[in-house]
């Protein structure tokens, strides 16, 4: 039986005043000039959902970290909570057993992680289907995490990685909206391939996260490892245990990729679709997407036949972007009736 770890007790904790005064005296522009957002946003690696933000609008995800107390209102609407219970809630269907363990450390948050991780790899070569599985590894040069929400086999042996969307709407999304959810798990394939062939290294994890390997982990923690004939003291020997399981498991690449759309209110299955996954393509997408990361050009907001996406926008009525495509949209008007 699958078993959830969680943390109950973390004494590291970010200051979120600290945090909100600091990102309050930074510049509100969405580009400063020598400084890539990376150093800007204090960043070291990102996650996949980033990607997929910015695949919808890179603007408004930059606002999103300039402006973090919008962002946080944002996360706080109806809609992404009631997502946020029900994905909990498929977890606990397959880990019904919660341990709750206390956290001392950053290297002990972490290790929460990849004793989750252990406990899952036998279980998928079992055949059992488990959710919420961490996948991290390094992509174009720019080391990503990320959360695959259900891996399986199916009847015919497939291994299939689905993700799940709910919605509040009973209608399938956007064929913008789909955009990012299809890169979504074509990374998270990218990601958890490199994982079983052993392309990620333990210095990928240490170097990114800023994590002490030779940090002696937690007694609770300990104690837990134990308790599942792990003999892991420090935060490097539970690493590599992992990435040695990983590497020496019978799981292979993944075979499918599926997006399935359920409606909060009632539960049911809007629809189910599988992705494509075009390698070379998305690699492209990826640099593209990395090009801002680096400072290599500005952010770009969405074009004018997407407009429609600003009046769903918390960011719209301050937005430089749609000010200034308003602006040039009104001299091309003008100048076209000949309006001085």
């Amino acid at each position: 039986m699958q078993q959830r770890i969680v943390c109950v007790s973390v004494c590291i904790r970010p200051n979120l005043a600290a945090l909100f005064e600091r990102v309050k005296n930074r510049s509100a522009a969405l580009s400063v000039p020598n400084q890539s957002p990376m150093g800007r946003f204090l960043k070291r690696h990102l996650s996949v959902t980033q990607l997929c933000e910015q695949s919808w609008c890179e603007i408004k995800m930059a606002y999103g970290f300039i402006k973090p107390k919008v962002r946080m209102l944002e996360m706080q609407n109806t809609e992404v909570t009631t997502g946020a219970s029900i994905y909990l809630a498929r977890e606990l269907e397959v880990k019904p057993n919660v341990v709750t363990v206390a956290a001392v450390t950053r290297e002990d948050r972490e290790a929460l992680k990849l004793i989750n991780m252990l406990q899952m790899v036998p279980a998928l070569e079992a055949g059992q289907l488990v959710r919420e599985f961490p996948v991290f590894g390094v992509l174009e040069g720019m080391f990503f995490m990320g959360v695959v929400d259900e891996l399986y086999r199916s009847d015919s042996g497939e291994l299939v990685l689905s993700e799940l969307k709910t919605r509040s709407h009973n209608s399938l999304p956007r064929p913008a909206q789909t955009k990012g959810h299809a890169l979504q798990v074509c990374m998270y394939k990218l990601l958890f391939d490199s994982m079983v062939k052993g392309s990620v290294k333990r210095d990928h994890l240490l170097h990114n996260l800023q994590l002490d390997p030779n940090r002696v982990l937690g007694s609770d923690l300990q104690t837990h490892t134990q308790s599942l004939g792990l003999q892991a003291v420090t935060f490097r020997e539970l690493l590599d245990h992992l990435l040695v399981v990983l590497t020496c498991s019978n799981l292979h690449a993944i075979d499918k990729l599926r997006l399935e759309n359920s409606h909060q209110s009632s539960g049911k299955l809007i629809g189910t679709r599988e992705v494509a996954f075009e390698e070379a393509q998305l690699r492209t997408n990826i640099r593209g997407y990395l090009a801002y990361w680096r400072g290599e050009r500005v952010p770009q907001g969405v074009e004018v036949e997407e407009a429609w996406k600003c009046r769903m926008c918390r960011y719209e009525e301050t937005c430089n972007w749609r000010r200034d495509r308003s602006q040039r949209l009104m001299m091309v008007n003008k100048s076209q009736f000949g309006v001085s």
